[in-house]
């Protein structure tokens, strides 16, 4: 079979499986309005119809400004006829790239097909994406704005793919990140200290760096959770700056003896594994904060990044006047850091301790009670009830925000407490926007806040606090996984299985993912892919795994498993914690919806509103109608429409 160089392009609409479901003519009739747009266009960009595929398109093109010109024109129409015509919504995705091809009759082959089937789930619905090779050939000869998203990871491909959007006018500003930012990387410090117990001098050096780094809006840091696992790595510079999406990589080594420290660093260029800088600091302990300044400072100026005089300003600040509390913040760091950040009552104990004692030190130092803050909103309901631990990381945030209105991480836990204590929506999304402002490359503060969009349904804007959290903390596998639900609970499956097979490819959390993507095929429908996922299950013991896979059979429509858990539950045996909301969605899961009603009411009547984390779930579908369950939803200020189109849940639920 010949090769030849060609331009791939892959549509598809946007929900199409839900709207068939839902209103089969119409869904069809979408089919034929695309082909309706695309043959012209064809024709006018010699372009070709490989095939169709299911309510997407595989279409060849002899170039890529071909492709795009293409790809441009049929979002125009499209959005045209949205606005034009009262008629179902056309929402379409396009996906390009430009790479070799084999003919086989009249279909194609190879690795270039395979790519932009990967990167047409990528786009936003109206919206086209590229890979950096189309970029290339079209940068300078499209009258379209084009935005890098950076470095992902596409299944089936070995190494990341740098993608592009075509920016429309009527998209606004599209990524929360902006325009296109240096991205860079902060590798684990190395312990050189004659006492090894100093190692965690350098693990909270490492994050207290990329805190100040983080604070230049000029920068994009990627975040610790994902930086950790290259502690000790020998891989080279380009391939972990592959691997985290970064052009760039600082690293070094600290040694700690008495009060002398000795502070080597240095800035690689992550593409041609250059060194662009180096430095070594000899100084004592009380500069500590200057060594810092000095090394945001150097790095901004190499990465041609201007600061602004707010910034210089933030950088020059201590965060505390004690070095014996700075001392004791850095091992509370640590403390979180060496259980992986998973609460549990030994840690949650320790991290207190160590933040407190810093505090005692300095009772003006924000960043501790920040930390703390942010510790015990985590912990709640793991380690300790949250009604126990809220009103402490209350007192925590106001103390911390009393001393540093600017703290981000303060006005995260605010927002958090805004959300999950108060349920006070508009006070929860104007915290994370501000910590946002102040500090754009927290992946934490956008993760949350993804999740409070997800909430209000509002998916489109939650996926790109999603996606944009996901670029700055590629391997925290926290913002994919809600970017799955986002996409499953707007209706659009297809999208969310690919996204949760790329969940696959995040190093460490195989079983995580395996939960989520059996979960996602559960909601589409494809019993047979969940089924070969959840049997690896079947004889597992730990408690997260089983009881996802009772809930994802009951959402299969094979009850039983979730009704024998119910019973245990009923009978108080389980040795784990399950909630009564959680339980209620099990019984709206095999139809016994009296249960379930009467359990919300009796939760919601003792003070609990947890309903609000639960209440879009799938075990809620047959009472989202009834009065009661409305009555609770706009008791919490939630929406009670149904905005996205749903599955229809098994008719009679098999025991």
């Amino acid at each position: 079979m010949a090769r030849r160089l060609a331009a791939i392009m892959f549509t598809d609409i946007v929900g199409f499986t839900a709207s068939a479901q839902a209103d089969e003519a119409g869904a069809l009739g979408l089919l034929r309005e695309q082909e309706n747009l695309l043959r012209p266009l064809l024709v006018a960009h010699h372009g070709r119809k490989v095939k169709s595929i299911g309510d997407g398109l595989l279409l060849e093109f002899p170039d890529a400004l071909d492709a795009v010109e293409c790809g441009v024109e049929l979002q125009r129409r499209a959005h045209d006829r949205r606005a034009r015509e009262n008629a179902p919504p056309l929402r379409i995705r396009v996906g390009i790239h430009l790479g070799d091809v084999q003919r086989r009759g009249t279909d194609i082959l190879g690795d270039a097909v395979n790519i932009a089937s990967r990167i047409e789930p990528l786009a936003e619905p109206g919206g086209v994406c590229l890979s950096a090779q189309v970029f290339d050939q079209v940068f300078n000869k499209v009258g379209v704005g084009l935005e890098k998203l950076g470095p992902r990871l596409l299944k089936g491909v070995l190494e990341p793919v740098d993608i592009y959007r075509v920016v429309f006018p009527w998209s606004g500003k599209g990524s929360p990140e902006g325009p296109l930012l240096p991205r860079l990387a902060v590798l684990p410090l190395t312990n050189i200290s004659p006492d090894p117990s100093d190692e965690y001098f350098a693990e909270g050096m490492t994050e207290e760096l990329i805190a100040v780094l983080s604070q230049i809006r000029g920068l994009r840091v990627i975040s610790h959770t994902s930086v950790r696992q290259y502690k000790g790595t020998t891989k080279p510079a380009p391939q972990i700056g592959a691997e985290l999406g970064a052009e760039s990589i600082l690293e070094g080594s600290v040694r700690k003896s008495g009060d002398r420290l000795r502070i080597t660093v240095q800035l690689i260029d992550a593409r041609t594994d250059e060194h662009r800088w180096a430095q070594t600091y000899d100084r004592t302990l009380e500069n500590v904060f200057t060594i810092q300044a000095e090394v945001a400072e150097r790095t901004a100026g190499e990465l041609k990044v201007e600061l602004l005089s707010a910034e210089r300003e933030a950088l020059q600040e201590r965060p505390t006047a004690s070095l014996v509390a700075y001392e004791l913040y850095l091992r509370g760091i640590q403390a979180v850091r060496r259980f992986g950040g998973v609460p549990t009552l030994e840690t949650d104990r320790e991290v207190e301790h160590l933040f407190e004692a810093a505090t005692r030190e300095d009772p003006r130092f924000s960043a501790a009670y920040a930390y703390l803050a942010n510790h015990l909103i985590a912990a709640a309901d793991f380690t300790r009830p949250a009604k126990e631990l809220f009103p402490r990381a209350r007192e925590l945030v106001a103390k911390s925000l009393e001393l540093n209105p600017r703290s981000a991480d303060g006005h995260t836990a605010a927002g958090n407490l805004a959300m999950q204590a108060d349920l006070d929506w508009p006070r929860a999304e104007e915290e994370f926007e501000r910590a946002i402002y102040l500090n754009p490359s927290s992946s934490v503060a956008r993760t949350w806040y993804g999740y409070l969009l997800a909430i209000l349904q509002r998916y489109d804007e939650a996926k790109k606090q999603d996606l944009a959290a996901i670029e700055l903390d590629p391997l925290w596998p926290l913002p994919r996984t809600q970017l799955v639900y986002a996409y499953v609970y707007s209706g659009e499956t297809d999208a969310a299985i690919a996204a949760c097979e790329s969940l696959l490819t995040t190093p460490g959390h195989d079983s995580w993912a395996r939960d989520t993507l059996a979960w996602a095929y559960a909601k589409a429908g494809r019993a047979e892919d969940a089924l070969r996922l959840l049997d690896a299950l079947k004889d597992s013991s730990d408690p997260p795994s089983r009881m996802n896979r009772a809930a994802d059979l009951a959402l299969l429509g094979r009850y039983g498993e979730a009704r024998a858990l119910l019973s245990e539950w009923e009978q108080g045996r389980l040795p784990w914690h399950i909630s009564e909301v959680e339980a209620a969605s099990w019984y709206g899961l095999g139809g016994e919806t009296e249960k379930a009603l009467d359990l919300l009411e009796r939760n919601f009547r003792t003070g609990d509103r947890i309903l609000w984390a639960f209440y879009q779930q799938a075990g809620f579908d047959r009472i989202r109608s009834d009065p009661r369950f409305l009555a609770m939803l706009k008791a919490l200020n939630l929406p009670t429409a149904e905005p996205r189109p749903r599955p229809r849940p098994p008719a009679r639920p098999t025991i």
